[in-house]
């Protein structure tokens, strides 16, 4: 069995007019992400991770925010697209850990559906999902409330 780990990282600047989207989930807060998806960064930052187990490149060349197709597309469907290309070349997802980094809001009651949500989307056990979240401790853009962060690792094996 070969393994093999991967990780992800994203920020997004935090902008008015627009729905917050953090693993799958509908946050409701004054602000929400600016992308050419819908800014999802937690959702960007775990297909980066399983690109980068599977030797596949990143998202930013698999989905270029210059292509019109992915205007506001849900970063579930882009998601869904990276895992079928990791089966493809014949791996499985073992599990995910993922932080985002947000001053706010808070994202405590939030984790466990984008555990859900996660799971569901990549077609694997909730537990094999882990969702935390940070404060930025009011340092830099985060800390700011200018923009949130986040980070996946995987494992893939076949």
């Amino acid at each position: 069995m070969i393994c093999r780990i991967g990780i992800g990282y994203d920020i997004h600047r935090l902008t008015e007019g627009r729905k917050l989207f953090l693993g799958g989930v509908h946050v409701p807060y004054v602000k929400g992400l600016l992308g050419h998806s819908d800014g999802d960064a937690l959702l960007h930052a775990i297909c980066d991770a399983l690109l980068g187990a599977a030797s596949e490149g990143d998202i930013g060349e698999l989905f270029p925010d210059t292509d019109p197709k992915y205007r506001d597309i849900s970063s579930a469907e882009l998601l869904k697209i990276v895992a079928d290309k990791v089966r493809k070349k014949g791996f499985a997802v073992n599990n995910i850990d993922t932080v985002i980094i947000a001053q706010e809001p808070h994202l405590t009651s939030f984790k466990k559906q984008m555990q859900t949500s996660i799971a569901q989307v990549l077609n694997i056990r909730e537990d094999c999902v882990n969702v935390k979240a940070k404060t930025n401790e009011g340092l830099g853009e985060i800390g700011a409330k200018e923009a949130i962060a986040c980070y996946a690792v995987v494992i893939i094996s076949n």
